[in-house]
């Protein structure tokens, strides 16, 4: 660089004498002029000096006296004197010539010390202004340089401050602007090589961080599902107590209540409007960046492959895991894609979306299918239920086709609901096991709200006084309770499982619950050999009081489904269960008559010994009667307090009938073979005491003033007391004549007539009185029984 400095400077320095030499070269004709005008010659002399080159000028000057000389000459030759006068005056001037030289030497050698300073310091310029060139120069191109440089350390710091998009920004600009622009050789290989090393490395830490983002994502993909299942169950409790409140206000308005609330419904916001919020600032940014850098269909590819393989991990299901945290999971990964796809510029398109969508399906209808297979619990069942419906009501919000996990849920219904059945059918009998069939005693308001209240098996609407005696045992609240567990299962079973006929569903399954478990657990009960007749009693009026029950379990039932009250009204709403339950309390009637019926027969079996053939008018009742009397007073009490009015009816005309079979049968059975009058009588006295208590029974249970259209409890007796009222009537052959038969023996059937005519006998001789006559009205009666009997006997054969 010195070199061609030096070789400038001394071209410049050769120009600048041929310029200083033309410079201080003067016209002849100027320098004649000046001299012959006698002008001053020092503006023509000073430039030379100036220059420091006198040596031309002086050699002009030479030259210029040398052609005057001639010149002079020339005139001399012609001008003699002339030119002697003028050789006169040139040798003044010669003179002042050399006083001039003299001085011009003079001035020369002070110019000559002036100008050697200043030429010095003219190199030193010369030199300087050269070096300032130069500096000027590389200042340029450092300035080019620094730009670069500047730039790369811009790169490092937006690397390391992960602004990558900023660093390849910048590292285009460098590439685009200023790479074939470096001056420096080595700065423009430097840079030309860091750049796809640079790329490099931002491609790398991208993807890392991706990479990290995909560890991060999944772990935290199962909270996401949670949260959004959790926003799916606050949003179907809201849509519960919207409907609850709906109806509510339709009951008020059937009901005729003026007074009615309106609410506005507000939403939510905080929970429905707010997205779920989770960090996809790592995948935009990778996707940004490997977009810029030309690979972005790679890093799509990338992408599905790793979250593919992420999703068959999640789909896998292992032994101890929560199906709750099954779903959620699974719930988060597919929220994730959405959001991806919808916000990530391409990095996922829907039909991969829904290629990982059918997969997930079938996967986890697989997994519900083997896990259904393998339960044997109802409570398990429901909450794997519970898991699926809200799984696929959240990712319903976000456009997914849930429908096949729906048709899942929809065929494990009827092993759910046997195996509520199973679950309820040991409770039940549990329960039936349990209990001592007593009636209930509430002591509490709470205990008759809890216990009576609660299922509207209450008889009346006004609170009774406590401690309140209940009418049936401690099983039948016990089993209300069942059965209401019972319908709560089965509708949160079958709601949001894609069931447009929930009730109907409900109602069938409630149908069977009360059929094939309750009443076949009371008919069980009722068929023990071994049950008492209190017990069987207790029995009855339990299954009176679960089919009174009947309508609250179709009320609930219909109010769990969302259905209003109005809509199972009547025969739609009805329980099939209802006449099963009513058909086994009649079975439950008859097989306490049969025992009250049993205990009756063992208690009047003394009446075959008694004396039928007593030769003296009877005195008291038989000794029988008085246990039979507390036997039915004891009953009847029982039943009073236990059954319903028709059931009472029931059960009390059954046994007052069954005494009166027993006496016709024991008149008409070969036990008895002959009476006479006063046996008669003695029956006839045992009759009356039985009638006067059915009358009784009549008053105490009030049936005669609240029903007119009642029948009279010793009307079961009517066969027996026409029998013993023909037996005793003076003119027992008038019931050959129709009317009078249908009139006062209509209960009678001529066959018995006829057998209890032939087994009447007259009082036998120490009957007879001490004067030795019969009483004419025995002898009278006998003809008439006599002649009663030939009558039916002739009817018969004419009959037959």
């Amino acid at each position: 660089m010195a070199a061609q400095l030096a070789r400038l400077a001394s071209r410049k320095r050769v120009t600048l004498e041929e310029k200083e030499q033309h410079q201080w070269v003067v016209d002849e004709a100027t320098l004649s002029s000046v001299i012959a005008n006698g002008e001053d010659v020092g503006p023509i002399i000073r430039p030379a000096f100036e220059m420091g080159k006198p040596e031309a000028l002086l050699h002009q000057l030479r030259t210029f006296v040398k052609k005057k000389e001639v010149e002079i000459e020339e005139l001399c030759k012609q001008h003699y004197e002339e030119f002697i006068h003028a050789v006169d005056e040139l040798r003044y001037v010669l003179v002042d010539a050399d006083e001039l030289k003299h001085g011009l030497a003079m001035q020369n050698t002070e110019m000559q010390e002036v100008g050697s300073g200043l030429l010095h310091k003219l190199d030193e310029l010369i030199q300087h202004n050269a070096i300032k060139t130069n500096l000027a120069s590389a200042l340029q191109l450092l300035k080019k340089c620094k730009t670069v440089v500047d730039l790369c350390a811009k790169v490092n710091e937006a690397i390391a401050a992960d602004s990558y998009y900023q660093a390849l920004k910048t590292l285009d600009a460098i590439e685009r602007d200023h790479l074939r622009t470096i001056p420096s050789s080595a700065l423009h290989v430097w840079v030309e090589r860091g750049i796809p090393r640079c790329r490099a490395h931002i491609e790398r830490k991208v993807n890392q961080e991706f990479n990290e983002w995909l560890v991060q994502i999944r772990e935290t993909s199962q909270e996401i599902g949670r949260q959004a299942i959790g926003q799916a169950f606050s949003a179907r409790q809201r849509e519960v107590e919207l409907g609850d409140r709906q109806r509510q206000a339709e009951e008020q308005t059937r009901s005729g209540a003026r007074a009615v609330a309106y609410m506005l419904e507000v939403e939510d916001a905080e929970e429905d409007a707010s997205m779920l919020k989770f960090n996809l600032t790592p995948i935009y940014r990778a996707h940004y960046i490997n977009t810029c850098l030309g690979i972005q269909d790679q890093f799509r590819d990338y992408y599905y492959d790793n979250r593919k393989l992420q999703l068959n991990t999640d789909l896998q299901f292992t032994p101890g895991q929560s199906f709750n945290d099954y779903c959620s999971q699974v719930a988060g990964f597919f929220i994730v894609e959405d959001r991806i796809m919808r916000t990530a510029g391409g990095v996922i398109k829907p039909a991969q979306v829904d290629v990982l969508w059918e997969t997930a399906i079938a996967r986890m209808r697989g997994v519900m299918e083997e896990q259904f297979a393998s339960m044997s619990s109802a409570d398990h069942m429901l909450m794997v239920k519970e898991d699926v419906s809200l799984f696929a009501a959240a990712l319903r919000r976000y456009g997914f086709q849930v429908s096949p996990l729906l048709d899942v849920l929809a065929s494990m219904r009827d092993k759910y609901h046997e195996l509520l059945l199973e679950e309820a059918r040991r409770q039940v009998n549990d329960s039936i096991a349990n209990d001592k069939l007593e009636q209930m005693v509430m002591r509490k308001e709470y205990e008759y709200s809890m216990n009576v209240l609660a299922f509207h098996i209450q008889s009346t609407d006004i609170m009774p006084a406590f401690p309140w005696i209940a009418p049936f045992s401690a099983s039948v609240p016990e089993i209300c309770r069942i059965v209401r567990i019972f319908i709560d299962s089965s509708v949160s079973f079958l709601k949001h499982t894609g069931h447009m006929d929930q009730y109907d569903l409900v109602r069938r399954y409630l149908d069977r619950l009360l059929t094939t478990v309750v009443n076949e657990a009371l008919l069980r009960l009722i068929g023990n050999p071994t049950l008492q007749v209190s017990h069987a009693m207790q029995v009855a009026a339990n299954m009176t009081v679960m089919e009174r029950a009947c309508a609250f379990f179709a009320e609930h039932a219909a109010k769990s489904c969302g259905i209003p009250s109005r809509l199972v009204d009547g025969a739609h709403g009805t329980l099939a269960a209802r006449n099963s339950l009513r058909q086994s309390q009649a079975g439950a009637y008859d097989a306490m008559l049969r025992i009250m019926n049993e205990k009756i027969d063992d208690m009047m079996a003394p009446a075959e010994q008694i004396p039928w053939n007593p030769m003296e008018p009877p005195g008291l009742v038989n000794e029988y009667l008085t246990d039979l009397c507390i036997y039915l007073e004891t009953m009847m009490e029982t039943a009073r307090q236990l059954l319903p009015l028709d059931a009472f009816q029931r059960v009390s005309g059954g046994m007052m009938r069954h005494i009166s079979n027993v006496l016709v049968s024991l008149l008409c059975g070969t036990a008895v073979p002959r009476f006479n009058l006063y046996a008669i009588q003695g029956v006839d006295n045992d009759l009356r005491v039985i009638e006067g208590f059915a009358d009784q029974e009549d008053e105490k249970s009030g049936v005669m003033k609240d029903n007119g259209e009642a029948v009279p409890l010793k009307s079961h007796l009517a066969e027996s007391r026409q029998l013993i009222n023909l037996i005793l009537s003076n003119n027992p052959e008038h019931y050959a004549t129709k009317s009078h038969r249908e009139k006062n023996y209509g209960a009678l059937a001529p066959t018995k007539v006829l057998i209890v005519c032939d087994k009447y006998r007259d009082v036998g001789e120490a009957a007879v009185g001490l004067f030795g006559t019969r009483n004419s009205k025995q002898v009278n009666k006998k003809k008439g029984l006599d002649a009663l009997a030939r009558r039916l006997r002739e009817d018969i054969a004419n009959s037959a």
